[in-house]
């Protein structure tokens, strides 16, 4: 019997965003030779926004690195070579972009609890410490080893304060700098983006007031015996129905591209996420309105430790269909968010606040949020977004069904 003959195929430099156009390969996560299957993690590449870990979409051995670690490649340029197992046939190739989230213009006041995970360091050719982006520019600067500190951030990640608290001398003027400079950089990116998205998506706006106190009462009652780190907070919830709501209004779940409006198969919300530098990302929870609210919790107290501590995945950052901004209660009351293209809607909630609230012949004091929508008017029309709010005030006026 004739063995099968290995054949070869190249993994190209992912588009990690609609935002995205080129990155640096920072560290390799396997070594030439090894095995990798589908959701593995190969390499953290460096972007404007955040580090980010990449994944592999299909088996295969590693054969070849074709960029060097630091260098700056084009979205699309290959960066490895790999050969297929046993003679399976290589994988067509890929398009270079997705439909992917861009930043939005409001950011989120969530904080993750104290038990908040954080990914896993992996060991392949040296075992990567978690650490923010910023610890790692400043250790790098002071040529100090990351493994060698104790993280005092998220999971045990090494932050700028235990960089400076290792290092026997005052930082240097540069880093003040390099910080500057990255969060310059984002707010810049993030600025053209909602320019172009301004200027070319024809927005409409809707609201609607949303009474809190049913989904207060529900929390705090299934939340009493719960540890910290396990309870559910109200963000999750609101993924949560503007998942369900989008399920049910497809129309708003989707991308418009080439001229016309393309459907997602699943309901994919992302968040945007605040980071303590400056700035934002926009991961995504794939599938959320056919998870549990726990899991959405889970999902979501993940994503937001992996922001922070530059851990983001690459599979959580392409493919969202929707995306939702909340405020939280230091935020303002209302926000007009701007649409993360190529995506057609909008989420965002304002502040929880104490208002009088009509309740069949009486007046009461209730906690009332606005929720309000920006959406794509080449997709949808008003009629379409306000019965879509209309099924999102449902929701949460009944948490139960969450």
């Amino acid at each position: 019997m004739t063995a099968a003959r290995d054949e070869t195929f190249e993994y190209a430099m992912p588009s990690l965003g609609a935002d995205m156009d080129e990155g640096r390969v920072i560290e390799w996560r396997v070594a030439r030779g090894d095995t990798v299957h589908r959701g593995d993690l190969m390499a953290v590449v460096e972007t404007e926004k955040s580090d980010i870990d990449i994944e592999i979409w299909h088996d295969g051995i590693i054969d070849e690195f074709l960029v060097d670690v630091g260098q700056l490649v084009a979205v699309g340029t290959p960066i490895a070579q790999l050969r297929t197992i046993d003679g399976e046939q290589p994988p067509a190739p890929a398009p270079a972009t997705a439909p992917a989230p861009a930043p939005a213009s409001s950011v989120p006041s969530f904080t993750p609890p104290a038990t908040a995970a954080v990914a896993t360091p992996i060991a392949a050719t040296g075992t990567r410490v978690p650490a923010s982006p910023l610890a790692r520019q400043l250790a790098a600067d002071r040529d100090i080893d990351l493994a060698g500190l104790h993280g005092t951030g998220p999971g045990g990640a090494v932050i700028e304060a235990d960089v400076i608290a290792a290092s026997s001398t005052p930082a240097p003027s540069s880093r003040a700098d390099t910080a500057t400079r990255t969060t310059d950089t984002m707010r810049k990116l993030i600025a053209e983006r909602m320019t172009t998205a301004n200027r070319e998506i024809p927005h409409y706006h809707l609201a609607r007031d949303l009474d809190l106190e049913p989904l207060e009462s529900w929390l705090a009652e299934h939340n009493i015996d719960r540890p910290i780190g396990e309870r559910i907070l109200p963000a999750a919830c609101f993924i949560r129905a503007v998942a369900l709501a989008a399920a049910r209004h497809r129309e708003l779940n989707g991308w418009w591209i080439d001229d016309r409006f393309e459907p997602a198969d699943t309901v994919n919300v992302a968040m945007a996420i605040s980071l303590r530098r400056g700035g934002l990302v926009t991961p995504h929870i794939e599938r959320a309105d056919e998870r549990s609210l726990d899991e959405v919790m889970a999902a979501l107290t993940e994503r937001v430790a992996a922001a922070r501590t530059g851990n983001l995945r690459s599979s959580w950052m392409t493919g969202a269909s929707i995306t939702i901004t909340h405020l939280g209660d230091t935020g303002a009351d209302l926000v007009h968010g701007v649409i993360s293209p190529p995506q057609v809607a909008l989420v965002g909630f304002g502040r929880s606040r104490a208002r009088p609230w009509a309740i069949d012949d009486d007046i009461v004091v209730r906690p009332i949020a606005t929720a309000t929508l920006a959406a794509d008017h080449r997709a949808t029309d008003g009629a379409i977004g306000s019965r879509f709010l209309a099924t999102l005030a449902a929701l949460i006026d009944h948490p139960e069904d969450l």
